[in-house]
């Protein structure tokens, strides 16, 4: 039986002397509910790092008072936290568990000696005080879900569930009309006394093995099984069929324990290929994918399922079909709804191993840089992190591929080679002349090679069934090192260019674009090399930290914006990934054409007689643009940027575009575009993102805030301030406008919109009942307010 830790928690951003002591009087500290990131509740500052997007550390206890039953000492009971950041001390009941370094990784300690019935006391300490410890946002607590885990004395471990599909077969037609999978448990008796025990899988309540035991005092044993399915409903991206996997432990009387584990898992086939890409239950699937952090803005990393459904549900209307989880693992929930809305997973565990990368700390690429990080950890932890890791997701369908590094391989950073008198990253922008030349006094990336067979040797003692790869930032020289040898497929990082030729050197190794950008080009380099599975663009979505320079706190790199809103780039990248009509319209000033995209504008908010050029993104072959109801003509080609543009004058007038298509029967069909110029602030719409709230104390719901006009158009140049105020069964959590500029601290009910969009995320209270959201503008000028009511249950 999983018991979740939903109590409130007794919190304090102190180092506490002997925190775990159960007499020390913790009435004064904060209360707080788990999973909790400390750091998004301070005020952004300058004399925090960079890197980690101006946010505090420290160091923070953390006190949970549980009440466990009468028969708890008769139970086996192991503590489990699926993440803390970082370098964290355990207590219970005084009794000290031990320690764990890495903040990403799960772990979890036997507790059973150590709990009594009653009141207990779980203590944690947390010590981030090395703030440039990372190019991004970490976030400082207990970022994750802490459970216990209570089962009979003869109990399975839980972390050793594996199951694996070993075959699908198929009739003539191609569907599947059985599977032949494997199970995988290993059961423990943890009592002085000889025991009987029977143990039975069940897939989707029907068992499916049944096995007697007789186990020692203390003895454990793995059991493995092969089974069939009889036409198996496959998981896949368009319909995710889960199974629901449960081992249950019988006593000698056949009767049912307290000793059981239930497993999410889904029957598919996986194939990544040499020359022609990837492939899903038979079929050649291209990776349409995004790189992702783990944050979301002003949640920092505790992160609720519902707020990653909702990003990841306009990623998928974007045509994405996976992600990859950068460059750490990221919480059981986010694999959770990979599984469930049918997106593929590159699952990434380090960003470095034993050499420190430059950690940007006063502004990106400004130095000097600061060495802190992980690599200290690594030859200590690095084996037990990648077991933590393997076995944390090994069993979501939605795994397709291990990656055990991101850019070890980055030049100079610190790992060099005598072959390069002078080596460039893809992002070393200002780096000093003597930062790029050859340096005999650095580590050899001929090191690498040897660090690289380890891990790939250490992932497949826990997963036979998934390739290992890395993303490689620089094949210049990697390629050449035998660094390549050691995996069974590798990503590159920005290198379009080499996929070619690369292809020709490595006959039998798969490539994929494992981070690119966001031109047409590189997408078009994956269309034109069947052998390429892909790619995964940086990034889906804006994140804190690794960002340029104060008042700056996050990258602006995504598709959406950290507060979930969608960029002009999200409807770009939408007319080449999907093939459901669409079509967009977005402007931007002439002489900004041939910048980024974030000069891309979904408005028309220009003085007349700006030149300005017009795009239309859109997945049909013809578009006509119309100011107002003159045509400016129809255009049947792209542009090689993947898209229509006019450059014309702004006269004040709205702008059409209609895009024409044929459907499959001949038939002309027409989706259409416009943009006007807004009128002044005349409402405020509010429109709850979830269905209904349940009343638990912890159910977090969405409110999205649009500034309209008076023809009901959303404002995108609108920056007002609007004030929002909480009654009844709720409170205010905190706001975010995915403004990376706005320092705005993010616990403040009041903040501007942004694009004239702006998200208020509330919590209930535990209790059922009514609960009202009020939002107004408090922008000199005429005041403009609106509320909205609902019932939490």
């Amino acid at each position: 039986m999983k018991r979740l830790i939903t109590e409130p928690v007794r919190f304090i951003r102190e180092n506490v002397e002997d925190g775990y002591n159960p007499y020390l009087d913790d009435s004064a500290w904060q209360e707080v509910t788990l999973p909790h990131d400390w750091a998004v509740e301070y005020p952004f500052s300058q004399e925090n790092s960079s890197g980690t997007g101006y946010l505090p550390g420290g160091t923070g206890w953390y006190r949970m008072h549980i009440n466990l039953p009468e028969n708890i000492k008769d139970r086996h009971v192991e503590l489990c936290f699926e993440g803390v950041y970082k370098r964290c001390r355990v207590w219970c009941n005084q009794y000290y568990l031990g320690e764990w370094a890495c903040g990403y990784t799960p772990f979890r300690f036997d507790i059973t000696h150590a709990v009594k019935s009653g009141a207990n006391l779980i203590a944690v300490q947390v010590r981030h005080e090395d703030l440039a410890d990372s190019r991004w946002y970490t976030g400082s607590g207990i970022e994750k879900k802490v459970y216990l885990d209570i089962q009979d004395k003869v109990f399975i471990k839980e972390t050793e569930q594996y199951f694996k599909t070993l075959e699908v077969i198929r009739d003539d037609q191609g569907d599947p009309v059985s599977a032949r999978i494997f199970l995988g448990s290993v059961v423990k008796n943890d009592t002085n006394d000889r025991k009987e025990v029977i143990v039975r899988n069940f897939l989707s309540g029907a068992q499916c093995t049944e096995e007697t035991l007789e186990l020692s005092a203390g003895e454990e044993r793995f059991l493995s099984y092969e089974a069939e399915v009889d036409y198996p409903m496959l998981w896949s991206l368009e319909i995710p069929n889960l199974i629901q996997w449960e081992t249950k432990v019988y006593n000698a009387l056949a009767q049912e324990t307290d000793s059981h584990v239930s497993t999410t898992v889904g029957i598919r086939e996986m194939k990544l290929t040499v020359n022609d890409g990837f492939f899903l239950n038979g079929k050649e699937t291209k990776l349409k994918g995004v790189c992702l952090h783990e944050d979301a803005g002003s949640f920092g990393n505790a992160v609720p399922k519902n707020v990653w459904a909702r990003r990841l549900r306009a990623l998928k209307k974007m045509g994405c079909n996976t992600i990859r989880m950068s460059h750490n693992p990221h919480s059981q929930e986010l694999y959770e709804l990979c599984d469930e809305m049918g997106f593929i997973v590159i699952d990434e565990v380090f960003d470095e191993w034993e050499g420190p990368k430059n950690k940007w700390w006063q502004g990106h690429n400004v130095y000097p840089p600061k060495h802190q990080g992980y690599f200290l950890d690594y030859p200590t932890w690095h084996a037990k992190d990648v077991e933590a890791f393997v076995k944390a997701t090994r069993n979501h369908a939605c795994v397709a591929i291990w990656s055990i590094g991101n850019e070890i391989d980055y030049p100079n950073d610190p790992y060099c080679h005598p072959s390069f008198g002078e080596m460039t990253g893809n992002n070393d922008a200002g780096k000093p002349a003597q930062e790029r030349a050859y340096d005999p006094e650095k580590p050899n990336a001929e090191r690498l090679v040897a660090l690289s067979a380890d891990l790939v040797k250490l992932v497949k003692l826990y997963d036979d069934t998934r390739p290992v790869t890395l993303a490689s930032a620089f094949p210049e020289l990697s390629s050449h090192t035998g660094l390549f040898d050691t995996l069974d497929a590798v990503g590159y990082n920005y290198k379009e260019q080499f996929y070619e030729e690369d292809h020709k050197r490595f006959p039998a190794l798969p490539i994929f674009g494992s981070e690119n950008g966001h031109e047409y080009h590189q997408w078009k380099a994956v269309l034109d090399h069947p052998f390429i599975a892909g790619q995964c663009l940086w990034t889906g979505i804006d994140y804190l930290g690794e960002t340029h320079g104060w008042p700056e706190h996050g990258s602006h790199a995504g598709h959406l914006t950290t507060a979930g809103f969608e960029k002009a780039d999200f409807y770009l990248r939408q007319s080449w990934w999907t093939t459901h009509p669409m079509v967009k319209l977005a402007t931007c000033k002439a002489e900004d054409a041939d910048k980024w995209m974030g000069y891309r504008r979904l408005d028309l908010d220009y003085e007349p007689g700006t030149k300005i050029v017009a795009e239309v993104y859109t997945n049909q072959p013809e578009t006509e643009l119309f100011a107002g109801e003159r045509s400016l003509g129809v255009k049947r080609d792209k542009a090689e940027n993947g898209r229509f543009a006019w450059e014309l004058t702004y006269t004040g007038e709205p702008l059409k575009a209609i895009a024409r298509g044929m459907t499959d029967t001949g038939d002309v069909f027409t989706i259409t575009d416009v943009l006007q110029s807004a009128g002044e602030p005349a409402s405020l719409e509010l429109s709850l993102w979830e269905s209904e709230l349940n009343a638990d104390g912890r159910s977090v719901g969405q409110i999205e805030i649009r500034v309209l006009d008076s023809d009901g158009c959303v404002i995108k140049s609108n920056e007002d301030m609007i004030e929002v105020t909480v009654e009844g069964e709720a409170r205010l959590l905190h706001m975010d406008n995915g403004d990376l500029g706005d320092t705005t601290p993010y616990r403040s009910n009041r903040r501007k919109a942004h694009g004239g969009c702006l998200m208020a995320y509330i919590v209930t209270t535990g209790y059922p009942g009514e609960v009202t959201i009020s939002a107004k503008k408090v922008t000199e000028g005429s005041e403009i307010q609106n509320t909205i009511s609902l019932r939490t249950i």
